[in-house]
This record gives structure tokens, sequence and C-alpha cells, in this order.
């Protein structure tokens, strides 16, 4: 008789166990997914000496002159065919009020750099 009920309380905890399992597989934990706060921005940028701007359709800003912009600069160099080509970029940049009085009023501080865009070669001359 005792091992009858051993056995019983046993398969009863077992079976009280897979409920348990079976309970978060019927209602998975939600998971928050979190927006990414740094914007996306693709325009074009120019590095002259130790200053940069970043020119997109609707906007300049000055770029600050750190790690990530210098590392920017080294690789937008060779799809420059003069010194002062603008290139086509996709970057990911914080946009913070600029410390230099002179110059733009924003400055974007570049995160990431997602990618070199190909850039069109834009005609000097006009045709008729």
């Amino acid at each position: 008789m005792q091992k009858f009920l051993l056995i019983l309380v046993i398969i009863i905890s077992a079976a009280a166990c897979q409920d348990e399992s079976r309970q978060e597989l019927i209602n998975p934990i939600e998971t928050e997914t979190e927006q990414d706060s740094i914007p996306t921005l693709t325009g074009e940028i120019i590095f002259v000496g130790d200053a940069a701007v970043f020119r997109g359709d609707s906007f300049v800003y000055g770029v600050s002159i750190d790690s990530m912009a210098q590392v920017l600069a080294e690789q937008v160099k060779p799809y420059q065919k003069e010194e002062f080509d603008m290139v086509s970029v996709k970057v990911k940049g914080k946009i913070v009020p600029s410390r230099n009085q002179e110059g733009w009023e924003e400055d974007i501080e570049i995160r990431e750099i997602i990618e070199i865009l190909e850039t069109k070669k834009v005609s000097d001359s006009i045709e008729e």
C-alpha cells in the first residue's frame, strides 16, 4: 500500500511539473522591442582640413570630428575624384548643438557608418 502511495505521489508531481512547462509554451513571455533613438541620415559629406560638413535634402550639419568621423574620412577618400568632391553616405548620428560659434547651429556626432553610396558623376557642362 505504501509503495502504491509513493508511486502515486511521484506520478502526480511529475504531471504537475509538466503542466508548468506547457503553460510557458502556451503563454510565451512577451518581449518589448526598443526603438532606436539614433536617427539614420542619408546625405553628402565633405572633409576639408580639420572640419567637415554633412548635407542632406533638408538639412546641413557640421560634423563633430572624433574617431568615427576620422574613420569615415578615410573610407570616403577612394570615392573622391578631386579633393573637394562630396561623397554620398548613410550614417547613424546624434544631432547636438554646435560647440563652435561660427558655422552651423547643429552638429552631427557620427555613431555608426552604415554605407557609402555610389555617387553619380554630375556633368560640369550644360548640354543644349
